[in-house]
Formats: structure tokens, sequence, C-alpha cells
């Protein structure tokens, strides 16, 4: 697992665009596999910015959901479908013919939950997965104990993960109980993971991720056994790396990123 530590959230989220670019020049239909809440609004807007200025064209790109939140509907400005289509399909240019996102209102939750992975593969899989990191060491909405083989399912949200996506509704009484994520299992398929924490509240869950060992407690260490994996972190998500001095050092050394 490679760390990079920035000094802020705009360096990670331009960091991040600049990979997402470099993969779009060499391969312009990638599939990007998206997350959704607030800290990977810096690598969209540093993405949007590249493609307004003609350094990158992305009129190929496809993108996918992560997860999506059960019974929402469509059109529900909180769905992940209407999030993602708002915050990265939308500003990149692209039509809703480029998304790819599971089904959360299906009838059959489980069959959907089935379909998407398979539309996953058939697309070819996903060539960059950008990834967020809980408070718990969750990543996508595979909460803490979930199996490291498990695939696309629905889930349970614990109460933790619930008080912390409150902010974006109208309280905690109206967020939704389950979720369709893809599985860990699923997610270590892509290609290259990018994992983005930003803040002192991410610390402790970071330093578990990448400095503790594997285990089921912690979701995100997973990501120790992907042979592609990036973790970009800010300063205050750093603060519980007992080797931030040498994962600073060694990006020194690659400032640009090549290679990765």
């Amino acid at each position: 697992m490679e760390v990079v530590i920035v000094p802020d959230s705009a360096a990670g989220g331009e960091l991040i665009a600049e990979a997402m670019a470099e993969l779009l020049r060499s391969k312009p239909d990638a599939l990007l596999g998206v997350a959704t809440g607030s800290t990977p609004l810096p690598v969209y807007e540093a993405l949007s910015a590249k493609v307004r200025a003609s350094e990158v064209d992305a009129s190929r790109a496809r993108i996918c959901q992560l997860d999506e939140y059960v019974s929402l509907p469509y059109g529900h400005p909180e769905s992940y479908r209407s999030v993602v289509l708002r915050e990265v399909v939308e500003p990149l240019g692209l039509t809703d013919a480029s998304f790819m996102g599971p089904d959360g209102t299906a009838d059959d939750v489980g069959a959907a939950c089935l379909a998407y992975d398979r539309a996953l593969a058939e697309a070819g899989g996903v060539d960059l997965q950008l990834l967020g990191i809980g408070t718990d060491g969750h990543i996508g909405f595979n909460e803490p104990c979930s199996s490291l083989a498990s695939r696309t399912r629905i889930k349970t949200l614990t109460q933790q993960t619930r008080q912390d996506n409150a902010r974006f509704f109208d309280g905690l009484d109206e967020v939704p109980h389950h979720v369709i994520t893809q599985g860990i299992g699923t997610i270590l398929e892509a290609r290259h993971l990018v994992l983005l924490a930003t803040g002192e509240v991410k610390a402790d869950a970071v330093a578990l991720a990448v400095e503790g060992p594997l285990s089921a407690l912690v979701p995100a260490s997973a990501l120790q056994l992907h042979p592609h994996a990036t973790v970009v972190v800010d300063e205050a998500a750093a603060a519980g790396l007992k080797l931030a001095d040498y994962f600073r050092a060694t990006y020194a050394a690659k400032p640009n990123w090549q290679g990765l």
C-alpha cells in the first residue's frame, strides 16, 4: 500500500484528479468508480476543471457507483444516484448513459445486487475506484465484521454511520436503515484502489487500516491485500501514522505520482 500525505484536501483532490486524468488519456473509456460524501468533492471539482480547460477529454469516460440507499427513489436529492449525477456526471459533461449503479428501488433487492456485480464484470471491471473511509474503518457500506470476500449485497447501517450521514438529511429519522454496497471482494477487483481521507476524525481509522492488522473489524484494512492501492491523506488524517515521516520521504522522492 502506498501512502501519500498532502497538506490539505485541495492538494489531495488535485493529486487524485490528475491520476484519473492520466488514466483517461491512456484509456479514454475507463470505468471510474466514485464515492459520495463531502471528502471526494475536491477530486471531482479538480477533474471537472481539467475537462473545462481541455487538459483531458472525459467524453468517453464511464462512471460507476460504490453504493446506494435502499428505498430512496431516483429523484430523491440524497439518493446516491442523484448525488453522483449532480457532482460527477453532469460537471464532466457526460450523459446518464455513461453511468452505472445498483437499483435501490428494486422489488427484489438481492437480485439487483447480483445484477450489479454482473454488470461491473461485463463492463470489463473498474479501472480506478475512489474510496472514503468511515470513522469505524468501513469502506463503501461494508461495516465492521463484513466478510473480506463479500460481494455486492444489502447491508444494515450501524447507528454510528446513520448519525454520520444525518447531516445530509432533515434529521436522523430520515436516514435509511439499509443500503446496497459493493462488497469488499467486489471492491478488491478494481485495478487501482485510491482511498482519500481528510480531517483528524479519520486519523484513528486510517492508522488501523494502513498499519494495523488485517481485520474484518476494520474493513478498510483489506486494501493491504490489493496489489495497487494508494491512500491519500492530509496531515490531520495522518496524525496517527507511526510511519508518517517515512511516507513523506517516499512521496517527496516521487512527487508527480508517476508509475502508480
